[in-house]
């Protein structure tokens, strides 16, 4: 049975995570600088070189189409994203992408044209580290982001994605909304612990969870610290501080699914001797289940509320970008099922714990994941990784769930 060459993608790879590499083995390339945009040319001279042609859409999605013998059908595609949180790893992301160019390497190997076009994808600041909400570039593809509200979308450094894309060079003529897939499969790293405690090579992704962010800001009264006796206080810090400790018991009353998570923390005005009157914090909630997701949300309001009104603060808890629990289509998981069955790989269903671009193409054409295990479950860490054999499975299944879309014709 037809495979990839996986010491090929493996070299592939670790040429790929060169390119912003750090000194602890990890990657930083956030979307849209100049590392990203020295990993985009890599990717294309890689794909140029493979036979196929590059093209860049206006919020700067990069594709590298393969001819199909119905050029005109609809493509089949795969891809994920290059760019990386600011201290990543070396296959969240990049390994869908690599994985789908193995393919289509190994179709130029074995001399096979597909009936339909394939497309490779690599989609802009999927990962959320330098412009928010993450996965722009997929949600503007798809028309759930409208184009000028993305371009018009800043870092921290108040630099638009428009700006950024010009300076990169990849403010591109293809349109968006773009034309959907014929159907879309996305290979990952799990990024958590239950392939590799099960022993499992392969997950077959049957959807992923709801998520929600929020932003929470919680004002309370600058004042000295040495002559303000703790009674007359109020706190921003120390409120915020039982917030987190009443979010850490909320995952608690929703468990084992229910996930919390403060991932920034930022104090105005910070000074070593004022108490904190103005805190704005970070809360990232997950679950598989959208009517649980809506109670833990509903939840955090009533319990911040009330740690607020005990301390005499003020809070606001405002949603930042809310993504429904979003199954995946029936036929493709079923041609990863297939694929998986007929190579003889172990496997599991499994729901992604992560967001993906794949979540916002499945509300726009036929769509599914890959999983493979990663080692200690590690991701948005420098140490991520992955074991060279779970890495070619997975490509290798990539490939017959892509050539059962796309129709094979050998020469």
């Amino acid at each position: 049975m037809l495979k990839i060459d996986g010491q090929r993608l493996w070299a592939s790879l670790m040429e790929m995570a060169k390119v912003g590499g750090t000194p602890a083995g990890g990657c930083r390339r956030l979307a849209l600088t100049k590392e990203d945009a020295a990993g985009r040319a890599l990717f294309s001279q890689w794909c140029v070189a493979a036979g196929m042609t590059v093209s860049v859409d206006r919020i700067g999605n990069l594709f590298a189409r393969r001819a199909g013998l119905d050029d005109d059908a609809p493509a089949v595609a795969s891809g994920s994203h290059l760019d990386t949180q600011p201290e990543g790893g070396r296959f969240d992301g990049v390994y869908g992408v690599l994985a789908a160019l193995e393919v289509v390497r190994t179709l130029n190997d074995a001399n096979i044209r597909t009936r339909k076009p394939i497309e490779i994808v690599v989609w802009t600041n999927e990962e959320g580290a330098r412009f928010t909400p993450a996965m722009l570039g997929s949600a503007t593809f798809t028309g759930a982001i409208p184009l000028e509200t993305a371009l018009q979308t800043r870092d921290a450094a108040n630099v638009t994605v428009a700006d950024a894309l010009s300076a990169t060079g990849y403010d591109g003529a293809r349109a968006v909304p773009g034309i959907a897939f014929d159907a879309y499969f996305e290979a990952h790293i799990e990024q958590g612990p239950v392939l590799e405690e099960s022993g499992i090579p392969i997950g077959v992704v049957t959807g992923g969870q709801a998520i929600r962010w929020l932003d929470v800001r919680v004002r309370g009264q600058a004042a000295h610290a040495g002559t303000t006796p703790m009674k007359y206080r109020r706190d921003a810090l120390f409120a915020s501080a039982d917030m987190a400790s009443a979010l850490e018991h909320l995952a608690k009353d929703f468990a084992p699914r229910g996930l919390v998570t403060i991932g920034e923390w930022h104090i105005r005005n910070a000074s070593r001797n004022t108490i904190a009157a103005d805190l704005t914090f970070t809360v990232d909630l997950r679950h598989p289940d959208d009517a649980q997701i809506a109670s833990m949300h509903a939840l955090l309001c009533e319990r911040f509320e009330a740690i607020a009104a005990k301390r005499g603060l003020s809070v606001e808890i405002s949603p930042h970008w809310i993504s429904p629990s979003t199954p995946f289509d029936p036929a493709c998981i079923t041609a990863v099922a297939e694929a998986v069955q007929a190579l003889g790989y172990p496997n599991q269903r499994i729901v992604s714990g992560a967001g993906h671009d794949a979540i916002n193409l499945a509300k726009y054409c036929p769509t599914a994941m890959i999983f493979i295990p990663c080692v200690d479950g590690l991701s948005h860490n420098e140490a991520e990784d992955a074991l060279p054999e779970d890495v070619s499975r997975g490509a290798d299944v990539l490939l017959h769930a892509m050539l059962s879309r796309a129709g094979q014709v050998k020469h």
